[in-house]
């Protein structure tokens, strides 16, 4: 609809008659600004005027043209910076030698209307109608133009059918990039694809992961913001709110403004273009409204008409990146000295000073004494580039030979000037080269400026870092972070964060329905760990380690065993130690009374084998204590299962012998030759080498060995031994139970002969203690955890060695310490009444 309401302006007369050859644009024609005849021709579009005022399309009569005012510095100095590129190309022997360039530069007012009007005017030419498209005749060999991106893709769609190349100095929309829709157009300047992920850059370098951001509603803003959240999601940076509006929309406006007031970030990334950034300064100040550390882009960052009294704080200590300041050499000189007389032929410089009929400039000779802000151009280099870009192809497409002149009759078609864009690559006198990429841009470098106030409250654009494509990755983005000032004056860097960062030893949970960015910190679980800032996932101890209390290392598991060293492991040394002591002290009791009745009764032999074996039981228990080992868990099990069948083999012994005894005292019995001291030491030696065998088929099979324990506690390791063959000691424990159990009722067949020292008694009650502790063992033993289980074996061995001790020796000991007169053979035998 645009385009076609512009040809309605523009064609608002029909055609002459149909015999006419020159294809022209009917009504008032559209007259270029700066003009300059020449062997060929180079068209330009600058926004000269910034403010358009549309005319009343009422359709009822001739439509008005367009009228402008006020003036946009810079496009001006572009255009400056045209001209004096084209002259000095003119003033050169060695590129396009006796070939002049000519110019036509329209203003379009910052205006779509205006910048098709324009564009049509240079493709017909109404000035020099032997040039015109329609008779196959191009008046223009190149267009440099126009600087907004919008414009820049309605002239580039215009012209595209007809191939005539479009050169931008400052149109960075990615879109432009598209060379299936924009095959004639070029840019020496890099698209908005390198900067947008650049700002993506600066905000992950500076911590920043909660941001707000605001673009024009154009070509320019919505590509770019587009790449930027894009990239910023790839680094993981949350955008609180995405919001746009165009310079014609206020009520978009205040929508935005009020968006970022009821916002909590305060990190703006403005996406604008310069018109659209004078409005939100306005209104932001309107409203009152500062505090925001604003990153910005090319297109304002350093534009000083954004500089007025109320705009630094607002802008104060604003980031952002800037097309880099070159130093374009006679340009300053050209512009005070001879621009101005060679634009504005109305002025006569005399002793009067005389003005004649400069009427019509008026809007421009404001500018006369204005160039405080040449050295500041930072596009000049840009256009410069542009314009040498185009005299270097039409160098190689003329043949120019240096000081042979070029071959000026040949006819260049537009095609061809594109072709030759492409292959253009040289070095202009400031050092940089010029050539396009297949987008048809150049590479991507920016400087990184920093809003300041100096001591006598000027507004400068410090560099404080750079960005530069053509470096490897890693060395690309440079920012010197003590050179800021941030906004507010203030030296510490802002922080904008939705969610505190989660510390080591947390992970991140999203909060539902919010951002990736906001999330709580959920401490890491046991046995995980999280050793990095902002983790998102716990990660598991490896199998032998466990987190520490901050859950934020893995540390080696306790190691758990029993130990000699601690309470528990003092205490059953002391009185496996006591046992043997006290078993030893009843052995030279007995050896000392050796050949008193008592100790004699039922075989003395039986009696100090007993108390060695005891003694191999109480010192068994030593085996289970400490760290286990190869060696100790074979040699505490097996040790255990034989000094107690040796043991109980003594018990048993001893109450046969207390039977046989009894039945060798009725009349005629004989039966003691059967089992006399030879049958007693083999039984016990039977006895207990069923057990050896059982314990060596068990070393052979699957002997015990240490094992680290991770069932009953995740948070430690507990060293035990491991039973091997399960079946070997369930026989270890079933052959010791059945002696007991065979023990046990011969002593209670025995416990009533007739003696008043019934040994068969006491045996009956030491091995109904022995049979009460191993009975409650085997529950306790399965149910106790780590260490305490040897805790339990080892009480467990302790108790029963204690029980025979104390039932079988103690009431001995009594009657030779304390009742020796009951120390008689006749006592004994219950002679004595």
């Amino acid at each position: 609809m645009l385009i076609l309401l512009s040809i309605f302006l523009l064609f608002n007369e029909p055609f002459t008659k149909a015999e006419d050859t020159i294809c022209q644009k009917m009504g008032d024609p559209k007259y270029a600004l700066f003009s300059k005849v020449g062997d060929v021709t180079i068209g330009g579009i600058f926004s000269i005027r910034s403010v358009e005022i549309l005319p009343s399309l009422e359709f009822t009569q001739k439509p008005q043209l367009l009228s402008c005012s006020s003036v946009n510095l810079r496009d001006f100095r572009m255009a400056q910076i045209m001209i004096f590129a084209i002259e000095e190309i003119n003033r050169s022997e060695s590129l396009l030698p006796n070939v002049s360039i000519g110019y036509k530069i329209y203003d379009s007012c910052g205006s779509r209307l205006s910048s098709i009007s324009a564009t049509m005017s240079l493709m017909n030419d109404q000035e020099f109608p032997k040039g015109n498209i329609c008779n196959g005749q191009y008046p223009i060999h190149a267009i440099i133009g126009e600087t907004e991106s919008s414009a820049t893709v309605i002239l580039s769609r215009t012209t595209g059918p007809f191939k005539i190349p479009v050169i931008s100095h400052s149109a960075t929309c990615e879109c432009l990039s598209n060379r299936r829709d924009y095959p004639s157009f070029f840019r020496t300047i890099a698209s908005d694809y390198h900067q947008s992920r650049a700002l993506a850059y600066i905000v992950k370098y500076f911590g920043w992961s909660w941001v707000g951001a605001v673009n024009s509603d154009n070509d320019y803003g919505n590509n770019g913001m587009a790449i930027f959240l894009k990239t910023a999601q790839e680094e993981g940076i949350c955008v609180e709110y995405s919001v746009k509006f165009y310079r014609t929309e206020p009520e978009k406006l205040q929508k935005v403004v009020e968006t970022m007031k009821r916002s909590t970030t305060k990190i703006i990334i403005a996406f604008l273009s310069r018109v659209e950034m004078v409005n939100l300064l306005e209104e932001l100040s309107i409203q009152n409204i500062s505090g925001f550390q604003v990153i910005g882009v090319e297109a304002w960052t350093t534009a000083k008409s954004l500089i007025t009294p109320n705009s630094f704080h607002i802008l104060g200590g604003s980031l952002g990146f800037a097309v880099r300041k070159i130093d374009t050499e006679g340009f300053l000189d050209y512009v005070i000295k001879s621009f101005w007389d060679s634009a504005f032929p109305c002025l006569i410089v005399n002793s009067s000073q005389l003005k004649v009929n400069c009427s019509s400039y008026k809007d421009l000779l404001v500018l006369k004494n204005d160039n405080e802000d040449v050295p500041e151009q930072r596009y000049a280099s840009n256009v410069y580039k542009a314009v040498y870009a185009v005299a270097h192809s039409l160098h190689s497409l003329l043949n120019c030979k240096e000081k042979k002149g070029c071959q000026k009759n040949l006819t260049i078609q537009p095609y061809q000037m594109v072709e030759a864009l492409k292959k253009v690559n040289f070095t202009i006198k400031f050092g940089d080269r010029v050539w396009f990429d297949s987008t048809g841009a150049t590479i991507a470098q920016y400087e990184v400026v920093n809003w300041q106030q100096d001591s006598d409250g000027l507004i400068q654009f410090k560099p404080v870092g750079y960005y530069d494509a053509s470096l490897p990755p890693d060395k690309r983005f440079v920012v010197k972070t003590e050179n800021i000032i941030w906004a507010g004056g203030k030296l510490k860097k802002p922080k904008s964060v939705c969610s505190e960062s989660c510390p080591p030893g947390t992970r991140k949970a999203a909060q539902k329905g919010r951002p990736v960015c906001c999330y709580d910190c959920i401490p890491c679980a046991e046995g995980e760990i999280s050793n990095e800032t902002d983790s998102v996932n716990c990660k598991q101890c490896p199998l032998e380690y466990w987190s520490n209390t901050e859950k934020n290392k893995c540390v080696f598991k306790s190691v758990e065993f029993l130990s000699f060293t601690e309470v528990m492991g003092v205490v059953l040394v002391f009185f496996s130690l006591f046992g043997v002591g006290l078993t030893m002290l009843v052995a030279i009791l007995f050896y000392n009374k050796k050949d008193t009745p008592i100790v004699k009764a039922n075989n003395s032999e039986l009696s100090f084998l007993l108390l060695f074996s005891l003694t191999l039981c109480f010192l068994c228990s030593l085996t289970f204590i400490g760290r286990p080992t190869e060696w100790s868990c074979m040699l505490r099990h097996t040790t255990f299962g034989i000094t107690f069948v040796l043991c109980i083999s003594c018990v048993l012994g001893k109450t046969i012998v207390v039977l046989m005894a009894f039945k060798a005292t009725l009349p005629g019995s004989n039966i003691m030759k059967w089992f006399g001291p030879v049958q007693q030491r083999l039984s016990v030696l039977a006895f207990t080498l069923i057990q050896v065998i059982i314990c060596v088929l068990w070393l052979i099979i699957s002997p015990p060995f240490p094992y680290k324990n991770m069932k009953y506690y995740k948070e430690k390791i507990i060293l035990e031994c491991s039973l091997g063959a399960t079946i070997c000691f369930s026989a270890v424990l079933f052959y010791i139970g059945l002696l007991a159990i065979l023990c046990f009722i011969l002593a209670f067949l025995a416990r009533k002969l007739p003696d008043n020292f019934n040994e068969a008694k006491f045996i009956t009650f030491s091995m109904l203690i022995f049979c009460a502790v191993w009975i409650t063992f085997i529950p306790a033993y399965v149910s106790s955890p780590g260490k305490f289980t040897v805790a339990v074996e080892i009480f467990a061995i302790l108790a029963s060695s204690f029980g025979l001790l104390f039932c079988i020796f103690v009431p001995k000991c009594y009657i030779i310490l304390f009742k020796n007169e009951q120390n008689t053979k006749q006592h004994i035998m219950g002679k004595i009444k």
